[in-house]
């Protein structure tokens, strides 16, 4: 993707995080603007690239636990782009029929993401929409006539809440999703943690200021608030990754910073 095919309302010199996270995982649809943060955020941490990688692979163990747990229906917020073992191709290996809506609201990703699942209609939607709109998105027709709420849906928030600065209220944001689900649903949350190494974390912050969406690291107390009443399942909220969703064997993680996956607060919460 070039500068200059820039659609109308997207400024392509503003940093986006999701056109960020999209480069680091080795991805072509990211501006310049994308590229020199993403670099930036190298220098800082050197790690991210690899980290970046982990934390992909620990989505697909979220959803690999909850295809497991007989969930076939996932609302995929602020997703990025559906790529690099997304949420669907990792769904359907286990069940081909669960239906997966991604939403995110820049345009590019949209535009993009819709080009890359126009094969598959019936299964998977990608919409463009507000996530801090709760009653926006789960009233879009897309979503409802993909997503059936009388029934069981997994609520993914991965790497997108710390995006939501306490001025917006995001513990009611995700209020209004957790009410909207029936019983036996889920939501999975992954947040950036600012209070187990924020001598490094800080200075991702930094550079993030100057992205369209700030980065809002938040505490142990704060990421669990996230679930309401839900209850969460073993091991709680965990500090850390390969502990705690183990990777499958042969899997590379010899790379993997445990200093570094100390900065992600993660769990699964399933309403009674």
């Amino acid at each position: 993707m070039t500068d200059e095919v820039a659609p109308a309302g997207v400024d392509p010199t503003i940093p986006n995080a999701a056109r960020v996270y999209d480069y680091l995982l080795g991805g072509k649809d990211n501006f310049r603007a994308d590229r020199e943060l993403a670099e930036l955020v190298l220098t800082v941490l050197p790690e991210t690239r690899d980290s970046t990688r982990m934390y992909r692979r620990m989505v697909g163990r979220f959803v690999e636990y909850l295809v497991g747990q007989g969930v076939r229906q996932f609302l995929d917020l602020g997703s990025g782009l559906p790529a690099h073992q997304n949420v669907h191709e990792i769904a359907h290996r286990s069940a081909p029929d669960a239906r997966v809506v991604y939403v995110d609201n820049d345009p590019v990703v949209c535009a993009h993401g819709r080009a890359l699942l126009e094969d598959e209609p019936s299964l998977v939607r990608m919409v463009q929409g507000d996530v801090r709109d709760p009653g926006a998105v789960l009233a879009d027709p897309a979503v409802r006539e993909l997503l059936d709420f009388s029934r069981p849906v997994a609520v993914l928030m991965l790497f997108i809440l710390h995006f939501v600065p306490d001025a917006e209220r995001p513990h009611d944001i995700v209020e209004g999703y957790r009410d909207a689900l029936a019983p036996g649903s889920y939501l999975a949350v992954a947040h950036v943690a600012g209070d187990t190494v924020p001598e490094r974390i800080d200075q991702v912050v930094e550079l993030y200021k100057h992205a369209s969406s700030p980065m809002c690291p938040r505490g142990e107390a704060e990421v669990r608030a996230f679930f309401g009443d839900f209850e969460l399942i073993e091991p709680g909220l965990a500090n850390g990754v390969v502990e705690v969703w183990p990777f499958g064997d042969g899997e590379d993680t010899a790379f993997w910073d445990p200093e570094l996956a100390r900065m992600i607060y993660s769990g699964i919460g399933r309403k009674k």
